[in-house]
Order: structure tokens, then C-alpha cells, then sequence
């Protein structure tokens, strides 16, 4: 048996419409889309953003999403805007004993880690 890929489900929180356009802000595409789901790729990544809210799951949920050039990645976010267009938290490149990163709180409450590779 071999594994080849991880789709996480993650919550959109209260407003779906809002975290659809910030991931797509993000530069990630709709590669498909159902009833309450939708399923975004860039480059290697995938996910699928569910029409559902539940802080306790949000705020308990980290995902980590490696990045060749993160100090690029950082400028292109700032370029956009993407904080105050969406009123979500980022923290600028800072780093950790485990590494380099990026964080972005999304609407939902989920703590993205986009990590220097």
C-alpha cells in the first residue's frame, strides 16, 4: 500500500462566501465545487473548504504548508493586503527551534503555518 496525498476538511466558519474569495486571495484555485464544499489546489497543495462552523475544531486545527521562498511568500500576502481585506491575523516571518514561518489565523479560527522548506 502507498499514500500518496493528505486532503484535510477545514472549516469555513460562519461566512463560507468570505473564506472562499481569502483562499482564492491566497492564490489558490477552485478545482471543484458542491453543495457546501470546495475543493482548492495551488501547485501541490489541496485542501477542501467545508460550509461548516465549529470554533472549538477551528482554533484546535493547525495545518503546515511548506513554501520554496518565504520571504517572497511574505511580501506577495502584504501586497494583497490580505490582513486588512480580511480582517485575519498574520504574523510576518519569525523564527522558531523547529524552523522558519509565516502564520495566518483564517476566518474559521484555523492556524496556518506556511513554513520555509
Amino acid at each position: 500500500m502507498t499514500l500518496s496525498n493528505i486532503k484535510p476538511f477545514i472549516p469555513s466558519g460562519g461566512n463560507f462566501e468570505a473564506s472562499k474569495e481569502l483562499f482564492l486571495a491566497f492564490g489558490f484555485e477552485i478545482i471543484w465545487e458542491s453543495k457546501g464544499y470546495v475543493g482548492f489546489q495551488k501547485d501541490s497543495v489541496s485542501f477542501i473548504l467545508q460550509d461548516y462552523e465549529n470554533k472549538e475544531l477551528a482554533q484546535n486545527l493547525m495545518i503546515q504548508i511548506e513554501v520554496d521562498d518565504l520571504d517572497d511568500f511574505w511580501n506577495e500576502l502584504e501586497k494583497k493586503e490580505i490582513s486588512k481585506k480580511f480582517k485575519v491575523k498574520l504574523r510576518k516571518p519569525t523564527t522558531f527551534p523547529y524552523g522558519r514561518e509565516v502564520h495566518f489565523i483564517d476566518i474559521a479560527g484555523v492556524c496556518w503555518h506556511f513554513a520555509e522548506k
